[in-house]
């Protein structure tokens, strides 16, 4: 996972600190920097459970350039976007196009989250690199401050999550071979075999099983093939 720190500029309700503390403890995260808070309490500490370290370690800035010096990626966030490239400071990628993109990033990154009412301003957004949208209603696209940042802190924390070794195109021709080989040894009606096959390769199309997976497949279509055949 990237090495990330949270920076929320001017939070104005400290049980969203809280929340947004014990999200960060849930995806592993402890850098989190407060850019003119408000006043953070009993209420605070009650939203963040078991992430209350967090809150004490939380380092206060006076101004965003403050926040972030350090950081080798700056990440804005909002609800409000353009559809053109008119307003460039506005045009996002997606939380989860992010994550993607970040996946094996080895610098610090640091992702700003504005005040619940406003988010952030254009003069802050134009310090950031990138700016990160949640695709969302519409009619009502700005989401809670902790929800936001827990999804966001979800979707980087999902990219390092190692992921299985896809089979090549050699194993996926051989499971359609071994699947044809199957409907001939079943006398599957001739004129339903091409249109059967075509399905299947579709199925497994979508599917994108693992090269395990396919293995599997193939040991059980030519053993089921083998056995058919003897018994003919």
């Amino acid at each position: 996972m990237p090495d990330v720190r949270i920076v929320l500029v001017g939070p104005k309700y400290e049980g969203n600190v809280g929340a947004v503390a014990r999200s960060m403890a849930n995806f592993d995260m402890s850098d989190l920097y407060l850019v003119n808070p408000c006043e953070i309490g009993e209420d605070a500490y009650r939203r963040a459970k078991h992430g209350n370290f967090i809150l004490d370690g939380a380092k206060r800035a006076g101004s965003l350039k403050e926040a972030i010096e350090g950081c080798f990626l700056v990440v804005g966030t909002s609800g409000i976007t353009t559809k053109g490239n008119k307003n460039y400071v506005r045009v996002p990628i997606t939380a989860k196009e992010f994550s993607e993109r970040m996946n094996g990033y080895e610098e610090k990154i640091a992702v700003l989250f504005g005040p619940e009412d406003t988010g952030l301003f254009q003069e802050e957004l134009a310090l950031c690199d990138v700016l990160v949208t949640i695709p969302s209603s519409s009619i009502y696209p700005v989401l809670n401050l902790s929800h936001a940042a827990t999804i966001v802190m979800y979707e980087l924390f999902g990219s390092d999550i190692p992921k299985p070794i896809p089979a090549d195109e050699k194993e996926k021709e051989q499971i359609f071979e071994f699947f044809d080989l199957l409907l001939d040894a079943i006398d599957y009606p001739e004129h339903r075999k091409d249109g059967t096959s075509v399905m299947f390769r579709r199925m497994i199309g979508r599917s994108v099983p693992t090269r395990w997976e396919y293995n599997t497949l193939l040991g059980v279509f030519g053993d089921a093939t083998k056995l058919i055949e003897k018994k003919k």
